[in-house]
């Protein structure tokens, strides 16, 4: 009786606890409330990202089967996890209930973190089958997370922070999985497992704490207009309006994934070309400036009040970012900058853009036409072709350009990134401009 007397009170005090929260962040100021929407949702997908993203830094080196390595098969079969997720969510994340997005997520995460133990346990290759699990629900998480911050006046700097933590998690990720494997002597199927380990107590922590954020406030509804679940109805009135410019962006994002997928996943290769293999640090390294950057540049958006502006303005930015890819990959080229420079400039552009279309690219969409609705839609529209693309890149390195070196092809791609995505970028730029136009008129 003692213990469930105690127990009772422990229940009562977290409940009194879970609405403190949520009434001062009902009453704070805006600077309170956007730290602490920021630092939870920062912290909280920097430990989902690692559930997905540790295993890259190892090489999974003297197995292959049908001409293509274990990694390579691990690669293909998480990223068409993914990619499956991302056209389910366009109409279960478009749906969901607010009340159930807490839940949602713990469900996913969890199905990811017991993926790898079976990962761990089940001898190659029938252990791959677990990386498509493992992607399967992770890849519903992103909108499912950006759903708490969207639609509110600082939402630039929400989303920013949130999606700096897959740049940074994306190098920290590795570098605990390799230092797991080099101090603790863990083998590399292992791995994946212990560091999910790791980061699944704090991210429940986190989870919880941003769980308690309260909906758009009406300034919020009048600035950024109002953010609802839709309907198929809805969505595909949606497409019919805009489907010129959404074939635009979408392409370009196609662009972008299937470029930061190919770098995120076979960064170890790459930087072992280029006499960085023994360096676990060297990802939190070039990762980090990259965060703040990016970090800083898309924050900065958040002072422009109109939206039509604002839209335009995005635009601008990942046409510089792509730009970026292009011109740094041409200095390193001509050894004009070192291999480290040219790999924190090409993260930087890469995530100029990638970072706008998983943030506040679509809400500003949404806001400068004044279009009720979600942006958890958008993102998994976009992202459902993304990953077609990123698939498609990596069937094509393993089955059309296997010659090719880690290192060539990812110069190739990023030229290819450089010059077709600024393409589009700017016919999309025009399109959107003149669609403003007629709007206004």
């Amino acid at each position: 009786m003692a213990n469930g007397s105690h127990l009772n009170s422990t229940l009562m005090e977290l409940k009194i606890t879970e609405h403190s929260i949520t009434n001062w962040l009902k009453s704070t100021g805006t600077f309170n409330f956007t730290l602490y929407a920021s630092v939870t949702s920062f912290c909280l997908y920097t430990c989902i990202f690692a559930l997905r993203k540790t295993f890259g830094v190892a090489t999974y080196e003297g197995v292959s089967y049908w001409g293509v390595d274990l990694k390579g098969w691990m690669v293909i079969s998480q990223v068409m996890g993914y990619l499956i997720s991302k056209f389910i969510g366009i109409k279960v994340a478009s749906e969901l209930k607010s009340k159930y997005r807490g839940k949602g997520i713990l469900l996913m995460v969890s199905i990811a973190t017991v993926s790898w133990f079976f990962f761990a346990i089940t001898p190659a290759p029938y252990n791959i089958f677990f990386l498509f699990t493992n992607g399967l629900p992770l890849g519903i998480v992103w909108s499912l997370v950006f759903s708490f911050l969207e639609g509110r006046k600082s939402t630039e700097v929400l989303g920013a922070s949130l999606s700096v933590s897959f740049i940074f998690s994306a190098g920290i990720g590795k570098t605990i999985g390799g230092l797991v494997m080099r101090d603790w002597g863990v083998t590399e199927f292992w791995m994946p497992f212990v560091s999910a380990c790791l980061f699944f107590v704090p991210l429940l922590l986190f989870l919880w704490l941003i769980n308690k954020l309260p909906p758009p406030t009406l300034e919020d509804e009048a600035l950024r207009t109002k953010r609802q679940p839709m309907t198929g109805q809805e969505r595909r009135a949606f497409i019919k309006v805009f489907w010129p410019g959404l074939i635009l962006l979408i392409l370009s994002y196609a662009l972008l994934t299937a470029f930061r997928d190919f770098r995120d996943n076979f960064s170890a290769e790459i930087w072992r070309s280029l006499g960085y293999g023994d360096k676990p640090s060297i990802f939190t390294q070039t990762e980090t400036p990259i965060s703040i950057t990016v970090l800083l540049a898309i924050a900065s958006l958040m002072i422009i009040k109109n939206n039509r502006s604002a839209l335009l303005i995005n635009h601008l930015m990942v046409l510089g970012g792509m730009l970026l890819v292009g011109a740094s990959t041409f200095a390193f080229q001509q050894k004009m900058i070192s291999p480290l420079v040219w790999m924190t400039l090409v993260g930087m552009g890469l995530y100029f853009g990638y970072i706008q279309f998983n943030s506040i690219f679509f809400d500003r969409l949404l806001a400068a036409f004044k279009y009720a609705g979600t942006v958890a839609f958008l993102i998994n529209l976009a992202d459902s072709f993304g990953y077609l693309g990123s698939v498609s890149v990596l069937l094509y390195r393993y089955f059309g350009q296997s010659q090719l070196s880690w290192l060539s092809f990812f110069i190739t791609s990023g030229y290819a990134l450089s010059i077709a995505g600024s393409f589009l970028m700017l016919l999309s730029m025009i399109y959107f401009r003149n669609k403003l136009k007629s709007s206004t008129g």
